[in-house]
């Protein structure tokens, strides 16, 4: 894994050499050349660890995710910022099968950070409204599960909403 800004100065530097060949005349090197800086550009933005993180998780392999995500030894100078917020949401997943007051710290986090995708975002606040639930913080729990029904676009979390709607009453 390289650092964010040397994966900046590679990009670069390969897109020199494709101008180079460009005005060598090897227009096929220089597109390889541009390809090849592309994924760099590409790794900038999408970091490698944190999707083959969620790779593992997709298998339902937890294991295998935490030894991905502790091979980022520092997030805040190695990630970007919505980097660092699914790192800490990833954190957050794992460690809720665990330990769910520090799972809510990492969620806190993650959603402070940011997270690109509104239903990262809403699974994040369902947690949260989870764990508040379970902590019999009601009031909290029932504005996170708001915001995570906003969020909700696609209606994927509509099932698990209702259910923890539903639990809510019983409290």
């Amino acid at each position: 894994m390289f650092n964010k800004n040397i994966k900046l100065v590679l990009a670069g530097i390969i897109i020199v050499l494709a101008f180079w060949q460009f005005f060598e005349g090897n227009i096929g090197n220089g597109i390889m050349f541009i390809l090849l800086a592309g994924i760099f550009v590409f790794l900038y933005f999408k970091n490698e660890i944190i999707l083959l993180a969620f790779l593992r998780l997709r298998k339902q392999d937890f294991v295998g995710a935490k030894k991905w995500l502790d091979k980022i030894k520092d997030p805040e100078s190695a990630l970007t910022k919505k980097q660092q917020g699914y790192y800490w949401y990833l954190h957050g997943l794992m460690i809720s099968q665990t330990n769910i007051t520090q799972a809510e710290k990492y969620f806190k986090k993650a959603i402070r950070l940011g997270l690109s995708m509104s239903q990262d975002l809403a699974m994040a606040k369902l947690n949260l409204a989870g764990i508040a639930m379970t902590k019999r913080r009601k009031r909290e729990a029932t504005n996170l599960l708001a915001e995570a029904k906003k969020l909700d676009t696609h209606g994927m979390l509509k099932d698990q909403i209702k259910m923890m709607n539903q639990q809510m009453k019983k409290i």
